[in-house]
């Protein structure tokens, strides 16, 4: 019996050894707040509206200790609206990030399922929308991917450990297209550095037939541009001293024949025409400063000029963007904050949607040149 007894005791220990080697973390984020727009397509609207700061959203992330500095890892993460419960990212059950890998502590991590790009992951830190700011204060039309609007879905990752302030990585996004290996597929590239209180970055994304179908890097039901091609660059640099911080970045973006644009109701493409190609190159500064340690204050402006290539000629259309916040933390999981963001478009007469203002979180564009979002919300961390 005392044999009996020793073995289960020494069983147990080994299955709580073994428990003890993994982890597994429930996490979450809600984001909820009254937004009101000047103009929607010609009408004012309040609404209420979930993740205009930062996305709505929770998840289940783990690691297992394999020995050797060796770790399995996966991340499960859902987006989701707080006013009607429905699925964000296209209706996905794990929309924002899904995948599974392996890490070392000197090798990196090697990932794959649906994952973040590039300029996500590297440049979109160094900007107001993609660290503090949101939706409200991304580039016109998030062109440059800096807001995160769409993921890159059948992805392979790379990840770099951190050698003293460096970081780098890449991803490859399969077509997933039977006998069209190169059609609807993805590659993206980066790095990072940081020191002290600098910290810069760079990335590359090129996608292939974004929007052309259901199956590849970047779906019908993700993509903000449908076009032949969508290539973006990207490059910032922040600096912290005492308590603010200020920040510059700049981004290129190049469209291929490009023929609609997912968020708005008006066209991309002069009436009668074709497009061949869309540029956007986007300046931004932006800076923070801590009041106390509790109180931000944060402000950006945003220049960004386009060329639209079309058949019946070229124009260049402008906008000029400022949004500033203030945020409170009421606790370390809990905030309020209020925040603005008015836009003015300079049009060159191009006969389409993008001679009117179209500020980041808008439902629609602005009838006219001005376009201005102001919201008051909350924000819960679990």
């Amino acid at each position: 019996m005392k044999k009996v007894v020793l073995g289960l005791f020494l069983l147990g220990a080994a299955a709580t050894g073994a428990r003890a080697q993994g982890s597994v973390t429930l996490y979450g984020l809600i984001d909820e707040g009254l937004d009101f727009n000047s103009n929607l397509n010609g009408q004012h609207q309040w609404k209420m509206s979930s993740g205009d700061a930062q996305g709505s959203r929770w998840g289940l992330k783990g690691a297992e200790d394999l020995g050797g500095g060796f770790k399995a890892l996966f991340q499960l993460e859902n987006g989701f609206d707080v006013n009607s419960g429905r699925l964000a990212q296209g209706g996905r059950e794990f929309g924002r990030q899904v995948f599974v890998g392996l890490s070392n502590d000197t090798a990196g991590t090697l990932s794959f399922g649906r994952q973040y790009d590039s300029l996500v992951e590297f440049v979109a830190p160094l900007t107001a929308n993609g660290n503090w700011g949101g939706y409200l204060f991304e580039h016109p039309f998030d062109n440059d991917n800096t807001d995160n609007s769409f993921r890159l879905n059948n992805a392979v990752q790379y990840q770099s450990a951190n050698f003293g302030g460096l970081k780098f990585g890449a991803t490859y996004a399969f077509s997933n297209s039977p006998g069209q290996f190169s059609t609807a597929n993805a590659q993206s590239a980066g790095a990072s550095y940081t020191l002290g209180g600098l910290s810069m970055g760079l990335a590359y994304l090129n996608v292939a037939n974004p929007g052309a179908n259901t199956i590849g890097a970047v779906t019908t039901n993700d993509a903000g541009f449908i076009a032949e091609r969508q290539r973006v660059f990207g490059a910032g640099i922040n600096y912290a001293f005492g308590p603010a911080m200020l920040g510059f970045v700049y981004s290129h973006t190049d469209l291929k024949n490009p023929t609609a644009y997912a968020y708005i109701s008006g066209s991309i493409v002069p009436p009668g025409q074709s497009v061949a190609s869309l540029k956007f190159d986007n300046f931004e500064l932006n800076g923070t400063y801590l009041v106390t340690p509790a109180f931000l204050l944060g402000a950006m402006y945003d220049y960004t000029q386009a060329k639209l290539d079309a058949s019946g000629g070229s124009t260049k259309p402008r906008w000029h963007t400022l949004g500033v916040i203030a945020d409170y933390n009421l606790s370390k999981r809990t905030d309020v904050y209020v925040m603005a963001s008015v836009q003015r478009s300079v049009s060159d007469h191009s006969g389409t949607a993008l001679d009117n203002a179209y500020t980041g979180g808008a439902d629609d564009s602005s009838s006219n040149d001005r376009q201005a979002v102001a919201r008051i919300g909350i924000r819960h961390k679990f």
